[in-house]
């Protein structure tokens, strides 16, 4: 145990270190309006990085050309100077900062323009990069995430060059700051994951998490961190931290020495080989039980420390059978504070999710695997009856109700969407809109991606639920518009919904935005009905590796990939029967439960007759489309598509994944690989608080690693991990060259985005970032498949000229078929 004369030791030597820090505020800078296009789908433009990746941009300087358009316009870079505070404040910045409120940050894209910043420095040497407002920056060409919502905790550790170092932001309202530290390896305390200490209960084993910055040349694999906290002190071993990154880390602490409520002090020292490195304090509240509370998980996602917060149930019960209601919050909004906003029930506990981070990804992605996940852990901890579940939410929560509710509609009794919008088609954000549609063909199967996102085509779901809308009618950041738009919607087909326009209502109104009583007194005479009274079904999908079953029916496959698909049946116990009709489906399965062991049932589908007898009590029957008819068929196996693993792109994400990168190409090229890695490790901690592990092709072992997701940068000529993996996919990239099927274009332009499944598991997939050459890895720099509900496909093909002119360079886009095969049913082609 560290006695207290040596914690003292080692708090002098860090705050003597941290002394030393020097930093330096970017206050100069040129400005240019490039009209760069990121959002929510695989297509991009962004015509500065198009001239960097083709070795064309000019030096920038104070009214120097950058471009002249297609009109005739120049455009020239312009110089600008911060402000007191060091902002950089642009006039185009300002008009939309006026427009920015609560719930909806930024409709138009933040980064539609660049700045233009420089540092000298005297030598080489290693600095930590802090930028806010912007999405994005190339640091000496190299490519790192930005902070567009102003967190302040990105801390980029940078390289130095000795002399001229040139920096593009990407964004116009920014501030900029090199930091240089005073120590190689420091902890950031400025984005902790923690639990609430909760007084009187087992605060033995807690888990925190606190993010480690390297930015020394080595990679970190013996550090340890000790915490001492109400005399009690505790040691956890961290995963490696590779050089010139960050990584947020898991650790525990033991607050069984705390006994008081309030804000309590925890020490951490990070150890390196026994090595003090370095130390913090954090503060870590402890609560009462009948507080609303925090509580910290490791993901499934990612491995990761995530948290959800509490309001318990008051009076509290000690018996099963109370009700659950999972509350989603808005952007901006932390999991605690959306607990905070309401009072406790008498009849149920309320859990808030995460969504990842406060703006997250509006509640689909991983936002949505994390409201599933937090879901689950509440049903196993506060044992609600079942028939009690309840989803609401405000804001881009109100989306996530709909969204969720739409999705998942046998989950909930009851939902409660709030001031929020349907669809993101619709609905700006930083992230930019999902486009309606296009004229490009390829583009349009790439939109097919963003489906399962319009919960308007999936309204037909809501049927069994009951249904409360509010909306303020004076609300400027979701317009009241959205509500009439789902109320005219909803009137069509349903029978149980309630709507409400708070009279004078802005976008919040205070807690009753979201705890307004009269939606929990409509909650309350709603449940959700057992599977044996449920005889008629009308379910939609647009992928059923996102939802596929409602009750006793699932749909296991589609005839075409991400298209709607629906099923409307209606069953009968007494007659044996199952009659209805189906959109888009190949693959069905029915549960017969309730019609018993033995039993003949005919099943009447699309105007076609299937009998089937059932060998036991809780038999199932699935059914295959052959040739337009209907045949007994079974369940797909782990080399088809299925509920389990059923593609697109985004897929390779989901299972503790890994990113692997590759060595055996040239110089730029394994630079390129590994900056792409760190890239997106930085984007994934930043949009989802999580944390990735890195390696290199030489070091991955596909027994070692099973059953996880792998991220694969680089080609089958730059990265060793290729073969192992990659060997049967029908597309094939090397140095120089993209095959698809009989399908090949040359040259060293050109990137891809594919999944494919891995060979040794059942579930887990590869996810390949790749181009031909230099060119094409960097057109594939984008990443903007981490933003909330953006359109992937299985594949995509497309040259670096897209980032000037549009869809028009796609040269392949689509999904594999069933057995993952190309086929041209599922393709689109461009140019």
């Amino acid at each position: 145990m560290l006695n207290k004369s040596f914690l003292f030791v080692a708090f002098l030597v860090s705050a003597l270190q941290c002394y030393s820090q020097t930093v330096h505020h970017f206050t100069e800078a040129l400005l240019i309006n490039s009209g760069s296009r990121y959002g929510r789908e695989a297509v991009y433009t962004d015509l500065l990085a198009w001239k960097l990746y083709n070795n064309t941009l000019a030096k920038p300087a104070a009214g120097a050309l950058f471009d002249i358009t297609e009109k005739g316009d120049t455009q020239r870079w312009q110089a600008i100077k911060a402000d007191s505070a060091n902002r950089f404040l642009t006039r185009q910045w300002q008009a939309i900062a006026r427009g920015n409120t609560f719930g909806n940050p930024n409709r138009v894209d933040r980064g539609t323009g660049y700045i233009y910043l420089t540092y000298t420095s005297p030598k080489e040497q290693s600095a930590i990069l802090n930028i806010r407002g912007n999405s994005g920056v190339y640091f000496n060409g190299i490519p790192h995430m930005g902070d567009p919502y102003n967190s302040g905790y990105m801390h980029i550790p940078v390289s130095l060059r000795k002399g001229l170092n040139e920096l593009y932001v990407r964004g116009t309202n920014i501030s900029a700051d090199l930091i240089f530290p005073g120590k190689a390896v420091s902890l950031a305390s400025d984005d902790l994951t923690l639990p609430s200490v909760i007084k009187g209960k087992d605060n033995s084993n807690l888990e925190a998490a606190i993010v480690v910055i390297n930015t020394s040349s080595k990679t970190l694999s013996t550090l340890q961190l000790k915490t001492s906290m109400g005399g009690k002190e505790i040691k956890s071993t961290l995963p490696p931290v590779p050089p010139m990154t960050t990584r947020k880390v898991k650790f525990r602490f033991d607050a069984s020495g705390i006994t008081e409520k309030g804000w309590n002090d925890c020490s951490v020292s990070l150890f390196e080989k026994q090595k003090l490195i370095d130390t913090s304090t954090i503060k870590i509240e402890c609560v009462e039980p009948i507080d609303k509370y925090s509580v910290t998980f490791t993901s499934n996602i990612d491995g990761s420390l995530q948290y959800y917060a509490v309001t318990p149930q008051l009076p509290a019960s000690k018996d099963s059978g109370n009700a659950l209601f999972l509350s989603v919050h808005g952007a901006g909004v932390e999991a605690l504070g959306q607990a905070r906003a309401y009072q406790s029930k008498d009849w149920g506990t309320l859990v808030a999710a995460t969504n990842r981070r406060p703006r997250g990804f509006n509640w689909e992605d991983w936002g949505r695997l994390d409201a599933l996940e937090v879901l689950a852990m509440a049903k196993e901890k506060f044992k609600p009856d079942p028939q009690h579940i309840y989803l609401t939410g405000h804001s881009m929560g109100g989306h996530g109700t709909w969204f969720l509710g739409a999705t998942y509609p046998d989950k909930w009794a009851a939902i409660a969407p709030c001031a929020g919008y349907p669809t993101l088609k619709g609905y700006g954000s930083a992230d930019g809109l999902i486009p309606d549609s296009s004229n490009s063909p390829a583009e349009q199967m790439l939109l097919r991606s963003s489906n399962q996102s319009d919960v308007i085509k999936l309204a037909t779901n809501y049927k069994s639920l009951g249904i409360y809308i509010m909306h303020g009618d004076a609300d400027r950041v979701v317009p009241v518009t959205y509500a009439r738009q789902m109320r005219k919607v909803l009137a069509d087909f349903h029978s149980d919904y309630n709507y409400y326009e708070y009279p004078g209502g802005e976008h919040w109104i205070g807690s009753e935005s979201v705890d307004w009583p009269y939606i929990f007194d409509y909650f309350k005479w709603h449940k959700i009905a057992v599977d044996t009274a449920v005889n008629t079904i009308d379910f939609s999908t647009a992928n059923p590796g996102i939802s596929s079953s409602y009750r006793w029916a699932s749909i296991l496959q589609q005839l075409f990939p991400l298209r709607y698909s629906r099923i409307q049946l209606k069953r009968s116990n007494s007659g044996k029967t199952i009659t209805g009709t189906t959109e888009n489906a190949k693959l069905i399965q029915f549960g017969l439960a309730n019609f018993g062991k033995g039993a003949t049932v005919n099943i009447m589908l699309d105007s076609q007759l299937i009998k089937y007898s059932t060998t036991s009590a809780n038999d199932t029957v699935i059914l295959k489309k052959e040739n337009n008819i209907w045949v007994l068929g079974g369940f797909p196996t782990a080399q088809e598509k299925n509920p389990i693993r059923n593609g697109t792109f985004k897929d390779a994400f989901n299972y503790n994944m890994i990113f692997v990168y590759g060595t055996t190409g040239n110089k730029q090229e394994n630079e390129w690989s590994y900056n792409k890695a760190i890239y997106d490790a930085e984007t994934w901690y930043y949009r989802g608080n999580g944390a990735v592990e890195i390696i290199a092709d030489k070091d991955f072992d596909p027994t070692r690693y099973k059953d996880r997701g792998v991220i694969l940068f680089g080609n089958a000529s730059t990265n060793s991990a290729w073969n192992k993996m990659l060997l049967n996919s029908p597309i094939q990239v090397k140095r120089n060259q993209i095959q698809a099927g009989d399908k090949t274009w040359t040259g060293d332009d050109l990137s891809a985005y594919f999944v494919w499944p891995l060979e040794n598991s059942s579930f887990a997939s590869v996810g390949v970032v790749t181009g031909t050459g230099l060119k094409g890895m960097n057109a594939a720099n984008a990443n903007q498949y981490f933003a909330g509900a953006s359109g992937f496909p299985d594949f995509m093909i497309y040259s670096l000229d897209m980032l000037k002119n549009g869809p028009s360079e796609i040269k392949l886009a689509g999904f594999f078929d069933n057995n993952w095969k190309l086929t041209r049913s599922n393709i689109a082609e461009g140019k």
